[in-house]
């Protein structure tokens, strides 16, 4: 057993480097190569989807023996791969029955499933809970890609300073769960001890004084985190009770305002970048200087659609997004609906990276509908358009806006330790206000919240919940 796990070590480690390498060539060599690269990995996970998967085999029978264009392709979601769990899986090992009862243990978080997969839930924050089975394959390309990120991001100045430091690294995320990153993190320091030895896990849902403690304690070189819970960390931090000196700061799973961006470099003296992904997909894109979100194209197929599916221009908000995981063979993942709204830039980045760059706007789940003044149709209030709002409210730490009625949100604020409580909600509520009257929704209500910003199982912080469905009655 123990050569079985030290060959698929080894076998992944080497997989990494290639990783590595190839897409240091393929940045090297420009946007046709990379292009290239996404036609030919497209081609052979359309084949062996085909081969492997009765899922696909059934769904894919009409089309040509080879396919080079995603568009070609019938779009999926997750509601219907977990309907057809069984029959997506290209490994007969993999059966739904068998994954439920391994995630049903914490015991097994990091764990191998059937000696050879991780398994990652997402929170079911959108309705439906996730169930995904993530190959070595998977795993080595996103640890290469996280490799040539961190390269992109700090000069060799920060590279030196974050060996010195033992490239000691902070993971604050949500514990308890198999959730990617603690199933991932636990893992690696279970299979890999010696070489992860600076690497360590701090649970989000851990008191705050604790949490700081903790940190404080071990010092990271690098800290990353769900944009909200950094944001927390931040204000502990220009407060005074929590001191740490990361050299990089990354921000995962939840949007980062610029502004907020710009306030933590300041506070922890930091380079602040973001990554883009999902369980589903792994990382899509990174973040650049200039607060913009880059596409990893060699390993990842992005496609911003309307409501009917269809391609949207640069400049246009999408209504979602079909992802493509290149790398992922044993649950493949094609044009799959993960209910983002993004923008693509229509012109170059100014920060001179060649890859196309992106926005994420929100969830198209988190829009609000509202009934329209007049009773005549419908409105909607995208979620980014309230972020806007609040997000430059001075004295604002975290907010969560939810729907309770048709015609009612509730408002929850947690102002900054140093803030007038009341003058910042008063704000909150005037701006949300404001934007309601020019939208002529002057007809909903607000009701201020005494109960903070509360998060997901996930650990997250929702800022727009709609309303939730009734369900129907038996």
């Amino acid at each position: 057993m123990e050569t079985r796990r030290r060959a698929t070590h080894d076998g992944r480690e080497s997989i990494t480097a290639w990783v590595w390498w190839d897409a240091y060539r393929a940045h090297r060599q420009g946007p046709a190569a990379i292009r290239n690269r996404q036609r030919a990995r497209l081609a052979e996970l359309v084949a062996y989807a085909r081969q492997h998967s009765a899922y696909y085999r059934d769904r894919y029978q009409r089309l040509p023996e080879h396919v080079e264009d995603v568009t070609a392709l019938p779009v999926t979601n997750k509601g219907e791969l977990m309907a057809h769990f069984d029959e997506v899986a290209t490994d007969s090992a993999v059966t739904l029955a068998g994954v439920q009862e391994f995630v049903a243990d914490p015991a097994r978080i990091g764990h191998r499933f059937a000696g050879k997969y991780l398994v990652a839930t997402t929170a079911g924050t959108t309705g439906t809970r996730g169930i995904f089975v993530l190959d070595d394959r998977y795993w080595a390309v996103a640890s290469g890609l996280m490799g040539i990120l961190t390269a992109k991001w700090l000069s060799w100045r920060g590279l030196v300073r974050l060996m010195r430091r033992g490239a000691r690294s902070a993971e604050v995320i949500a514990t308890g769960g198999h959730f990617l990153s603690v199933a991932a993190g636990t893992r690696e320091k279970q299979e890999k001890p010696r070489r992860h030895r600076n690497v360590r896990i701090f649970s989000v849902h851990s008191p705050m004084s604790q949490l700081v403690a903790q940190l404080n304690g071990f010092d990271p070189a690098m800290l990353g985190g769900y944009a909200s819970v950094l944001r927390l960390l931040a204000s502990e931090q220009h407060a005074g009770r929590l001191h740490v000196h990361p050299v990089l700061v990354v921000s995962t799973a939840e949007g980062m305002p610029p502004a907020e961006r710009g306030r933590l470099e300041r506070v922890f003296g930091a380079v602040v970048r973001e990554v883009y992904g999902c369980t589903e997909s792994g990382y899509c894109a990174y973040g650049c200087g200039q607060g913009w979100l880059h596409l990893l194209d060699d390993w990842v197929i992005v496609e911003p659609v309307d409501a009917d599916q269809r391609p949207v221009p640069p400049g246009t908000v999408s209504h979602t997004v079909l992802i493509t995981n290149l790398a992922n063979r044993v649950q493949p993942i094609i044009r799959y609906d993960i209910g983002d709204r993004i923008l693509v830039r229509p012109d170059p980045c100014p920060c001179g990276d060649p890859a196309p760059a992106i926005r994420v706007q929100g969830r198209a789940s988190d829009v609000l509908i509202f009934p329209a003044a007049d009773g005549r149709g419908v409105v909607t209030v995208p979620p980014l358009a309230l972020g806007t709002i609040v997000d430059r409210i001075p004295g604002v730490e975290l907010f969560q806006i939810v729907q309770t009625a048709p015609t009612s949100l509730s408002v929850r604020v947690r102002p900054n330790a140093d803030a007038d409580t009341e003058r910042v909600r008063a704000a909150v509520r005037e701006g949300i206000a404001a934007l309601l009257n020019d939208l002529d929704l002057a007809h909903v209500t607000m009701e201020p919240a005494s109960e903070p910003p509360e998060q997901t199982t996930g650990g997250k912080y929702r800022t727009v919940i709609p309303l939730q469905p009734t369900p129907a009655s038996s």
